[in-house]
């Protein structure tokens, strides 16, 4: 197992992959998983730990699969399923990484850690960082961040610093700081992180009892959960636990969407987006890091990309909160805004099982609702009234 604090390659300068030893790479090792609990860690023979008593959790991962047979009748689609990853510790599947990332710098003897943020990664660290006892520090783009997930960062003890920028240009520096500074980084360019988030395909294939989905549609901002996800599924085809793959389907906001465009264009260049500009302020990214990987994923599973405008992303946040009773972040709807479009374009079979990944929960951006809907009625005390309101 590599000890070296390295990100990318010092070849070619692209990101780097975690890759186990062929003989892991086989069935006989999921018989360890079954009598687990349902969790990140429940697969740990195939995360990149190598002393297990310095775990960092906060009990990530067990997410609920849940089938939705409401919002499947809406759209004419038999099989549909939402992973709702706000119901990890933090509220996104950002803990998922954090476990193992957080968990490697403690084997590292890292005492600080860092990352810059849209949100939900400086949430997760925070938090992950409390529970092992390291300083944190945080750079957020000035004015972009959700409350919900700044007053997280916060109160998890983090130094927050804002940006007069982008989260392009906050990732930039930070990248700087770690590469100069004995600060471990835990953006989604540490492949240590990513292990953890390829649980979530583990845990899908567990919820449905060894079946594969026919397709799997993940919100894009980074990048780093679609490629991730592909990669467990990949794994576990590998170990001749499933016979085939889902094909990954990759939705951006239409204001940060050069992983889309690049996609549906057919084309081998990315055209990064200068000013993102989107409501799902966690996938507000116009230089995704992970890009490479995504593309690979989308492309290698016979997948494809497609954008969202924020009104379609409102719509489909609330709609799965109306029909589903699931109340997810903008971002993490942006998958549900991708299920309607495809579905009525014609991209969507019916008769197919479906996966949408739901990033985060809504409570992490609550002023988004508040702006949409109008106060609730207020009246006096007094029963009649109130007959006579409902009655309307």
């Amino acid at each position: 197992m590599p000890s070296e604090i390295i990100y990318m390659c010092r070849r070619c300068g692209d990101l780097l992959s975690v890759e186990y030893n062929v003989d892991l790479m086989r069935p006989e090792i999921a018989s360890n998983w079954v009598g687990r609990a349902l969790s990140v860690w429940r697969y740990a023979e195939l995360l990149p730990i190598v002393d297990r008593n310095k775990i960092v959790s906060l009990g990530e991962g067990g997410t609920s699969l849940n089938k939705c047979d409401r919002l499947g009748g809406y759209l004419g689609l038999k099989e549909v399923y939402v992973k709702n990853e706000g119901e990890n510790p933090t509220g996104s599947f950002k803990d998922r990484g954090m476990t193992v990332g957080v968990t490697k710098a403690l084997e590292m003897s890292m005492k600080r850690v860092a990352c810059a943020s849209t949100g939900n990664t400086s949430a997760s660290l925070a938090a992950y960082a409390a529970k092992a006892g390291l300083e944190c520090i945080v750079l957020i783009p000035s004015g972009k961040v959700a409350l919900g997930k700044l007053v997280q960062a916060i109160i998890y003890g983090a130094r927050v610093i804002q940006v007069k920028g982008n989260f392009d240009d906050a990732l930039r520096i930070v990248e700087e700081l770690c590469m100069t500074q004995p600060i471990y980084l835990l953006n989604s360019i540490n492949p240590y992180r990513l292990e953890g988030q390829k649980t979530i395909a583990f845990e899908i294939w567990d919820q449905l009892g060894g079946k594969v989905p026919d397709k799997v549609i993940v919100p894009v901002g980074n990048a780093g959960n679609i490629s991730a996800i592909w990669k467990g599924f990949r794994e576990l085809y590998l170990m001749g636990l499933i016979n085939r793959l889902p094909r990954m389907i990759g939705i951006q906001a239409e204001g940060a969407a050069p992983i889309a465009n690049m996609i549906k264009m057919g084309s081998s260049e990315i055209k990064f987006v200068e000013k993102p500009e989107t409501i799902a302020t966690a996938i507000r990214i116009g230089s995704p890091v992970n890009w490479k990987k995504a593309v690979k994923a989308i492309r290698e599973s016979g997948g494809l990309a497609e954008t969202v405008s924020d009104e379609e992303i409102l719509s489909a946040q609330k709609l799965l909160a109306r029909l589903e009773g699931i109340f997810v972040e903008p971002a993490s709807a942006a998958s549900i805004a991708g299920l309607i479009k495809l579905s009525k374009n014609g991209l969507v079979e019916k008769d197919e099982l479906v996966v949408c990944v739901a990033t985060g929960h809504g409570l992490k951006d609550p002023d988004i609702i508040l702006r949409q809907f109008p106060k609730p009625i207020e009246i006096e005390v007094d029963v009649n009234t109130l007959i006579k309101i409902l009655s309307v």
